[in-house]
């Protein structure tokens, strides 16, 4: 969970509150694994009133467990991961091999940033951890592209009169450093999967990339 505070714009492709604005908190809630709700909005929306939190928010679901997530820093931007595998493919699938339209078994992706981007910048910053991501998965030997409903929020705060950041591509500055961070924390979540004998001694506590750190606002 992340309180945000006042001043911070989210872009995501949250089941609840995605799309570009204004939030107050970050959720990332765990599910079984066969979830039967088929509205996972509202179920979110409910987790949040439970966890007494207020105000616009954007809301994660996974079937990975929360308390085993990856974190990397690069630069002052921190990428926090939940890597659920379990139904994971490539994005690029024959048309008879379509999911059901909702399965929470997921690589969520949350990352925060120090300073304030553009509009563009903050959707090219969802496609270069998205990037990241893919190249993370197959670094770690996994024969991938993700889940069928991975999700990625970025958070930020709110643009001053010079409209922020411009460029959050790979090879811009903020965005190297996005990628990095985002591949560091994916890989170090995918590797328990791709291991063939199963996860290794002590999987399933939270492990995190040496000489990084979770986020403060991360509660």
């Amino acid at each position: 969970m992340w309180r945000l505070g006042p001043g911070v714009r989210v872009c995501s492709s949250a089941v609840l509150g995605g799309g570009i604005g204004s939030r107050a908190w970050i959720l990332n809630a765990q599910v079984p694994g066969g979830y039967p709700r088929l509205d996972p909005d509202r179920h979110l929306a409910e987790i949040a009133a439970a966890e007494g939190l207020s105000g616009p928010g954007a809301g994660l679901m996974t079937a990975a467990d929360v308390a085993a997530y990856t974190t990397a820093e690069d630069g002052g931007v921190t990428a926090t991961v939940t890597t659920g595998l379990g139904v994971r493919g490539w994005a690029a699938a024959p048309d008879d091999d379509r999911p059901p339209a909702f399965r929470p078994g997921t690589v969520n992706i949350v990352v925060s940033l120090p300073v304030a981007f553009s509009d563009a910048a903050l959707v090219n910053a969802v496609a270069t951890a998205t990037e990241a991501k893919v190249q993370a998965l197959l670094d770690a030997g996994l024969d991938c592209s993700g889940t069928p409903t991975d999700a990625v929020c970025v958070a930020a705060p709110e643009p001053g009169p010079d409209g922020g950041e411009p460029f959050a591509g790979p090879r811009s500055t903020w965005g190297a450093r996005i990628a990095r961070a985002v591949h560091s924390a994916v890989r170090a979540g995918a590797r328990p999967a791709a291991e063939p004998a199963g996860p290794p001694p002590g999987a399933g506590v939270p492990t995190t990339v040496t000489g990084c750190r979770t986020p403060a606002s991360n509660g």
